[in-house]
């Protein structure tokens, strides 16, 4: 699904890191900037009609704002969210440049914890 925000080699690595933390219940995965955006993974039984350029503001935005609120408070810097919706979840972490946010089918707080960190750690060494 790439379209040139991303090399493939790059959109491979994301997909695999999410697959490998969460296996058969990610449901997609989807790279973003400020500006941009690429769904890098769609699971086959889902449809392809999600509203992602809305999806992508609200977690730019959302990013911004949490980084910001909690800024300097006794909870310690901002990691990952996670949303949880009637049909599944939906695990965000974002760079100060990047992010990436994938939806799952239900998971334990060990899964999201794997895959935030390896996203986190997979963000922080990318100089793209």
């Amino acid at each position: 699904m790439a379209t040139g925000l991303i090399t493939d080699e790059t959109a491979d690595r994301i997909v695999t890191t999410c697959r490998t933390a969460v296996g058969d219940s990610l449901r997609s995965v989807t790279y973003f900037t400020r500006d941009d955006y690429e769904q890098l993974y769609l699971r086959t039984d889902l449809e392809r009609d999600a509203d992602l350029t809305s999806f992508i503001g609200h977690e730019w935005r959302g990013f911004k704002t949490t980084q910001t609120a909690y800024e300097g408070s006794e909870l310690g810097d901002y990691n990952y969210t996670i949303r949880v919706f009637d049909n599944g979840f939906l695990i965000r972490v974002t760079t100060d440049r990047e992010g990436v946010f994938a939806t799952t089918d239900g998971l334990t707080m060990k899964d999201f914890e794997e895959v935030a960190t390896s996203l986190q750690s997979f963000l922080g060494e990318r100089v793209e």
